[in-house]
């Protein structure tokens, strides 16, 4: 049997370091997409990345903030195997101590450095979570600054294109590395870091996955009937800056709602009631479903706000859909103008009133609390996403 052991310190207190491998919300801000854990003897734990890898197992020991042992079967492994993690206090942090044992088999050939690689950058991972709260998946994840377009025959015919798979661009954003190294709209990219591009998005995935801010990759691409190579610098991710005080967060998210909230409520200036709940098509919302839409999504914040801070986020199979009944009971519920914009407000006056009273244990917990202030601090706001669709609903109204 071979022992594959890594460690780190982590600035952090212990009980959030044990936490990180028997918590389902904190397994997925360090480790894995997916999580589903039962942290006692013989409980079950489930782990699950985008993509078709997975491990599932069970705990086989457990002892608070020292020592958690659990079952680890992924679907690349030909037997189960087992992982000991043991948490210790040094200097007013963790040093945490992770141990593999993998069979010395032919089965296993090559699979220990594999997962001494694997388990030592997910270690750095979890020291940059608890630590500053960024998750280094998203922070070291490129930016390329493209806009993606459709790729038909017909545009291909019209461009003047000599091929008909590609990833073709409708724009480029200004200051990125694809505009910096020449790149523009109508641009067709074939390969990117030695992988051919199809017109489906994975073929993209493929090519961009392992890459990090900062890489110098080579692009071809057609712009016309000439083939072309260019060398694109990947951007650096902007990361938020996030204060670690909730009186802080709470004015700094309400800089960002405010102005927002006044744009929506002057695009019902002058509008009857009878107007905000016309809709465009008989499937399109009206401008009061809009809003009340954006009511369920500050109701979620409260919802998704409270489960981390309890320790048991809501799990998904993805974001779900808009729910047409749902916005229908809001109107129905707040049938006017003045109701309705009351109810955009007073949710959102919910939301930060939770956040500036934030429990000072969820603050020290800064992988949740980096996650959830991040979100709310996005300055692609949700309700200014939607002022447009607000602004052309009650444009058909009034015509």
């Amino acid at each position: 049997m071979t022992i594959v052991a890594v460690e780190t310190f982590v600035n952090a207190p212990v009980h959030f370091a044990w936490r990180a491998f028997t918590n389902s919300t904190s397994l997925r801000e360090w480790l894995c997409d997916v999580a589903t854990v039962e942290p006692r003897p013989n409980g079950r734990i489930y782990l699950a990345w985008n993509g078709d890898f997975y491990s599932s197992g069970q705990y086989l020991e457990l002892e608070q903030d020292k020592r958690v042992q659990f079952r680890w079967f992924s679907n690349m492994d030909p037997v189960p195997t087992a992982v000991t993690v043991t948490v210790s206090a040094q200097d007013g942090g963790a040093r945490v101590r992770l141990e593999h044992e993998i069979p010395e088999d032919a089965a296993w050939q090559g699979k220990a450095e594999s997962f001494r690689a694997e388990w030592a950058e997910s270690l750095d991972n979890l020291k940059s979570v608890l630590e500053t709260g960024v998750d280094l998946r998203i922070a070291n994840r490129p930016m390329l600054g493209i806009i993606p377009g459709d790729f038909t025959e017909e545009q291909a015919q019209a461009l003047g294109v000599p091929v008909r798979e590609g990833l073709r661009l409708d724009g480029v954003v200004d200051g990125m590395g694809a505009q910096k190294c020449g790149l523009q709209r109508n641009d067709v990219l074939v390969e990117f870091a030695g992988h051919a591009l199809r017109n489906d998005a994975t073929s993209f995935a493929a090519a961009i996955a392992g890459k990090k801010g900062g890489d110098r990759i080579e692009v071809s691409f057609y712009r016309g009937p000439e083939r072309q190579t260019l060398t694109m610098e990947l951007s650096r991710r902007p990361m938020p800056e996030v204060p670690f005080d909730p009186a802080e967060l709470e004015k700094r998210a309400r800089a960002i709602y405010e102005p927002a909230l006044v744009e929506l409520e002057q695009c019902f200036a002058g509008v009857s009631d009878a107007q905000a709940m016309q809709r465009p098509e008989p499937g399109e919302w009206s401008a009061l479903e809009v809003v009340a839409h954006l009511v369920a999504g500050e109701r979620f914040n409260l919802t998704f706000l409270t489960g981390l801070i309890d320790g048991y986020e809501p799990v998904t199979d993805g974001f779900g859909t808009n729910i047409h009944a749902q916005v229908q009971a809001t109107v129905q519920a707040n049938p006017s103008v003045d109701l309705m914009l009351g109810a955009l407000r007073r949710a959102v006056n919910e939301t930060l009133a939770y956040v500036s009273l934030l429990p000072a244990e969820f603050v020290a917990n800064k992988g949740s609390y980096y996650r959830f202030a991040s979100g709310l601090l996005q300055p692609n706001f949700h309700l200014t996403a939607h002022a447009g669709q607000i602004q052309a609903a009650l444009a058909a109204a009034r015509a």
